[in-house]
């Protein structure tokens, strides 16, 4: 088992979860990126993030500092 918590985990399924848990507005406060500020959508964000390594890099430490809010 590996010990990665990014580990079998899709971006789409990282974004959708910090969206269902923080909500656009909140998102685009801890990541200021324009996918999270003008016209969100899961769709258009995964884009974004899958051609801007920097951005997926802030969205991926947001996901694993927020594993442990999801899990209490």
């Amino acid at each position: 088992m590996s010990n990665d918590p990014l580990h079998g985990k899709t971006l789409k399924t990282i974004v959708e979860t910090l969206v269902d848990f923080y909500g656009f507005d909140t998102l685009e406060e801890l990541i200021p990126i324009n996918c999270f500020k003008n016209n969100p959508s899961v769709k258009s964000s995964l884009t974004f993030l899958r051609k801007t390594d920097w951005a997926r890099k802030k969205v991926e430490e947001l996901y694993v500092k927020t594993l442990p809010k999801l899990t209490s």
